[in-house]
């Protein structure tokens, strides 16, 4: 299984130098990937669960693609109706090419209602809107000459059934973020229950899931996937594998923007989990 990891890009915590030893430790403890999440205006929806400053992904993974020259560049997810779709397609290409063909765009139809009216997109069709950007996307990336060779993965986040059509209509990867066990063990036969009512094959599925590092089991129906001692993580991973996911990401972000001033429990969290798992020598 291939693992990666939610880096924070935002937060009173978060800054250049914060940033780069983030990449620096992700890389050198073996993990697979490095991504990153996506606000453009820190509206005050947005800033009560992630507060400024927030740092832009694509800029942001394009300066990391020559801090971190091997591991995997992504986002988790970038919300696709922000932006012009040919842009995207555009700053994704060059992203792509200048980084060795290393990067992971996950997208995601976005919930912020308050950042949808300071962009001035509808929010009501944010979902029609991602469905229309996805497919521009792929119709730009085919003129190979110029936007480069290779296939962009895609990845379709969202935790719904609708997320769920999503991935299996665009026959991508479905992403869904931070759910418990029970949760996702449910997920993975209604997503093969809907692509046959679809009449389309099953998408793969590549989670996200939390990770919390704690000495004493937690119990209970409400915890989260990743969430307990390194037995209980490592299991989690173990089921996820067995339910078909090839990859996940660990998000070591757990709700307070005060642990951005602290990153120092989450990197110690990664390198507890990175010392009990063999290193991948995959590329996803």
């Amino acid at each position: 299984m291939l693992l990666g990891v939610n880096v924070p890009n935002f937060g009173p915590g978060t800054d250049p130098a914060v940033l780069r030893r983030w990449a620096q430790n992700v890389e050198g403890l073996g993990y697979d990937l490095l991504l990153l999440s996506d606000h453009l205006v820190v509206t005050p929806d947005v800033a009560e669960q992630y507060p400024a400053p927030f740092y832009e992904p694509f800029t942001t993974l394009s300066w990391l693609a020559g801090v971190v020259p091997r591991i995997r560049l992504g986002t988790t997810v970038l919300i696709m109706p922000y932006r012009h779709p040919l842009l995207v397609a555009r700053m994704a290409a060059n992203l792509n090419q200048l980084s060795g063909g290393r990067l992971v765009l996950g997208v995601g139809i976005g919930w912020a209602r308050q950042e949808f009216e300071a962009l001035g997109v509808d929010f009501h069709r944010r979902g029609a809107l991602t469905d229309e950007y996805v497919r521009t996307l792929r119709t730009a990336w085919a003129d190979e000459e110029d936007y480069g060779p290779g296939r962009i993965p895609i990845w379709i986040g969202g935790n719904s059934d609708q997320g769920m059509r999503r991935a299996i209509r665009l026959a991508e990867p479905w992403h869904p973020l931070r759910n418990t066990l029970g949760w996702l063990r449910e997920a993975a036969p209604r997503l093969r229950d809907l692509a046959d009512e679809q009449g389309r094959p099953s998408p793969g599925m590549v989670p996200r899931i939390a990770l919390r590092l704690t000495e004493k089991p937690v119990t209970g129906a409400d915890r989260l996937a990743g969430e307990g001692t390194i037995d209980q993580i490592l299991g989690d991973l173990d089921e996820l594998s067995r339910l078909g996911a090839d990859t996940v990401v660990l998000d070591p972000f757990n709700g307070d923007p005060r642990e951005t001033c602290h990153p120092e429990t989450a990197w110690q969290a990664l390198a507890a989990l990175a010392a009990h798992r063999p290193r991948s020598t995959e590329q996803p």
